[in-house]
């Protein structure tokens, strides 16, 4: 019996394990399959009856867990959890999900960033604190989203004296969209780490594999820029360098995690109002919360192995050295010590900054970025903005410009842009420096970035399956 024929008799996306483990033991004594199912369909029925049961007890248990709950009335809060805001004129959208976020009978605090639009569950650029639980729709759809600056040992006249030179490297170094990936394997040692952590985990394990050192669609890019320095930092000299700036996630796989655990959060939490329905939690107490924590673990470490791969090869192809690295998270969970106790802290779209902490904000493919030090602001949980945030939809920024717009303001920033879609052009962003301005409690600058020459996934872009062109 496969999966959906378990869910179309009844079962409950939280007891499939458990479903899957007493069939295993049904089909062990002999039973055949209509057997099974009848078996299957009597403790559906009457879970109490079971409980003891040595080869339903388990499932039983399950069901009979999942119909208690099911029946729990939801309990509202005498008050909202606080909240700190930073920016103006934000959307109303997002501030209502900030206001559910904090509606949460588990939430401690959040905050929402200036960059913040609309999402899934929390806003993006929305920060919150729980208590011993993670909500994976706070966490975010792309888990462990990150940025990876590289600035290279390259004179500033190669941006254009040598464009057709870095145009190839990042044309035969990277792959973006949607399925794309190499069918030459990568080798890295993320995918020695233990993958049978969760069963998605280990399904997609191939998946990731072939997926390795890409890149997905929407907003994510591989870019040259300058680099720009006021004072001595990173290790460097006061000046302007040659940098390397990506921003991925964790691929496929990670959306896989995202969509399973969801469903069987918001599976165990039938309580929840419609507006709380995508927040729902997991216990880390509870078989499903350390899954899906570990699988987040993981799917951070993949997705770091996906841009040291991908400035790694670029470096190579080039033939230069790496004089600086900095990189970061922007959508995760972490532990950590807030309100004199632990809490989880969860930033969809917000950049860690506790105290001296380096981080990356990038603006769009034709504003600036920026390279902050964190100022560990305790009202903010310790994090500042992702970037410039949306100021309007994907849909709504393809129906308002054109292509000839676009390559206007791209020309008027001497930025060369290889590929992209319609729905990523800057004039569907906020203004970077107004996001900026909005923070300085939260970070410091200490060095901007120009794009000049961009890449991100064409607009109608196919799954590329081609393997690396050389030998690693």
């Amino acid at each position: 019996m496969k999966t959906r024929d378990m869910i179309k008799l009844g079962i409950p996306q939280a007891a499939l394990p458990e479903a899957i483990k007493a069939m295993q033991l049904l089909g062990a004594k002999g039973n055949r399959q209509k057997q099974i199912e009848a078996a299957l369909t009597q403790v559906l029925q009457t879970p109490e009856a079971y409980l003891e049961d040595p080869e339903m007890g388990a499932l039983a248990a399950a069901l009979q867990e999942r119909k208690e709950t099911a029946c729990r009335p939801f309990i509202e809060r005498e008050a909202p959890a606080p909240c700190k805001i930073w920016g103006t004129g934000l959307e109303a959208g997002a501030l209502d999900q900030m206001k559910n976020a904090c509606d949460l009978p588990v939430a401690v605090a959040g905050a929402l960033m200036p960059d913040a639009h609309s999402g899934y569950g929390l806003p993006i650029g929305g920060v919150l604190a729980t208590e011993n639980c993670v909500i994976p729709y706070a966490v975010g759809m792309d888990i462990a989203c990150r940025m990876k600056m590289t600035v290279l040992d390259l004179p500033v006249s190669a941006i254009r004296g040598e464009e057709g030179r870095l145009r190839n490297a990042l044309e035969r170094e990277t792959e973006f969209g949607v399925g794309g990936g190499f069918s030459r394997r990568h080798e890295h040692n993320v995918m020695d780490a233990d993958w049978s952590v969760s069963p998605v985990t280990k399904k997609n394990k191939d998946k990731a594999w072939f997926q390795l050192g890409s890149s997905g669609s929407g907003n994510h890019f591989v870019e040259f820029g300058t680099l720009t320095l006021e004072q001595d930092e990173l290790g460097l000299k006061a000046g302007t360098y040659v940098a390397l700036l990506s921003h991925s996630g964790s691929r496929g796989t990670g959306g896989e995690v995202a969509k399973h655990y969801s469903s069987l959060a918001m599976d165990r939490h039938p309580e929840l109002p419609k507006q709380l329905k995508h927040l729902a939690w997991l216990d880390l107490d509870s078989q499903a919360g350390q899954e899906y924590w570990q699988a987040m673990e993981l799917m951070g470490r993949y997705a770091a192995a996906n841009h040291e791969l991908i400035h790694r090869f670029i470096a190579r192809n080039l033939g230069v050295e790496v004089l600086a690295d900095v990189e970061n998270h922007h959508n995760f969970a972490w532990k950590e010590q807030h309100f004199g106790k632990e809490v989880v802290v969860h930033r969809k779209g917000a950049t860690p900054a506790t105290t001296d902490t380096l981080g990356i904000i990038p603006g769009s493919m034709a504003t600036p970025g920026f390279v902050v030090r964190g100022k560990g602001c305790a009202e903010s949980m310790n994090s500042a903005s992702h970037g410039a945030g949306r100021a309007m939809s994907r849909t709504a920024t393809k129906n308002s410009f054109t292509w000839n717009q676009a390559n206007r303001f791209l020309a008027d920033r001497d930025v060369i842009l290889i590929s992209a879609g319609l729905d990523e052009v800057p004039m569907g962003y906020k203004d970077i420096h107004e996001v900026m301005a909005a923070q300085t409690d939260l970070v410091d600058v200490i060095a901007r970035f120009d794009p000049k020459l961009v890449k991100m996934a064409p607009e109608e872009h196919t799954k590329n399956r081609r393997g690396p062109r050389r030998s690693r």
